[in-house]
């Protein structure tokens, strides 16, 4: 089923930011890998909204995923339960489209983002996700700026409580018109200027395709900078096998040559009716 990522984004967020209810386990750091690679198998649980969270979980113990991700803080231990983590849990239910780069909205941010991140701390969960915003006729520098402001204190926070928090680069030109972290060198230039070792990028690999291509170089040149990847064929977001233009298989060995050894997510959407069938492949591309 075709799905639009910000609105589903924005459903699960807004209906499972119940802070309070957070129970089960006190921490996954006694988490162990499923795989036996450097790099871990993640899944965004968004491309799989038909199945259930706890079915889907036990589906991608059986796939070999070590993940579940962009899930609201009440759904994690559904996943610790099953043995496995989030490697990037949501985070403001402002969404996509209303960030750090608007100063009228950094007082909500620093009040949704907190309790996240102390939750996040107690539970193990290691990153947290943060978006630029819309640039609504601002200018990249000022918007730059302005992301800096509202986000000192969250990541002074986030560095005291060993917690990562990554802001995603998307594309504006298809998905997220736009959208202002749209290019790897605006990204790059937010990361430096907060100067944080717990503030990084999330590169999504279909986005910034479509964005500025030069996948491989551009990964290899920014390693310090990524701490986490999404994958998605190109053109359309669909399974990222021979059907679409990226040759993921040589992009994971390029990752991997930069000693990354986080979390790669799939995050495409499936266009076969066994979807966990596209998953699997998804999967096994990725794992070399």
């Amino acid at each position: 089923k075709k799905m639009n990522r910000r609105k589903s984004i924005e459903t699960l967020i807004v209906s499972g930011l119940g802070l309070g209810v957070v129970d089960g386990l006190d921490s996954c750091n006694d988490y162990t890998p499923v795989n036996d690679s450097a790099i871990m198998h993640s899944v965004c649980k968004w491309c799989y909204a038909d199945i259930p969270l706890e079915q889907f979980a036990e589906h991608c113990q059986d796939l070999q995923i070590d993940s579940i991700e962009l899930l609201n803080p009440d759904e994690w231990d559904t996943v610790l339960n099953k043995g496995l983590t989030c490697a990037i849990s949501n985070g403001s239910p402002l969404g996509i489209t209303k960030g750090f780069n608007d100063p009228a909205l950094h007082g909500q941010l620093k009040s949704d983002y907190m309790p996240i991140i102390a939750n996040a701390a107690d539970k193990g969960i290691q990153q947290i996700i943060a978006f630029s915003g819309n640039r609504n006729g601002l200018s990249d520098d000022i918007g730059l700026d302005n992301c800096a402001a509202g986000l000192e204190s969250i990541v002074k926070e986030a560095e005291r409580q060993g917690i990562t928090i990554v802001m995603e680069l998307l594309n504006s030109k298809v998905d997220h018109h736009d959208y202002m972290c749209d290019h790897s060198d605006w990204g790059v230039r937010l990361v430096e200027k907060l100067g944080s070792p717990n503030f990084k990028l999330l590169y999504d690999i279909y986005h910034m395709q479509i964005m500025e291509g030069d996948v491989i170089r551009t990964i290899t040149e920014h390693q310090d900078y990524i701490s986490h990847f999404h994958t998605g064929g190109v053109p359309g977001r669909n399974e990222i096998d021979e059907t679409q233009e990226l040759n993921y298989k040589a992009i994971v060995h390029a990752i991997q040559e930069t000693g990354f050894a986080g979390f790669i997510a799939q995050e495409f959407i499936p266009t076969r009716t066994d979807v966990l069938s596209s998953l699997k492949q998804g999967v096994e591309i990725c794992t070399l």
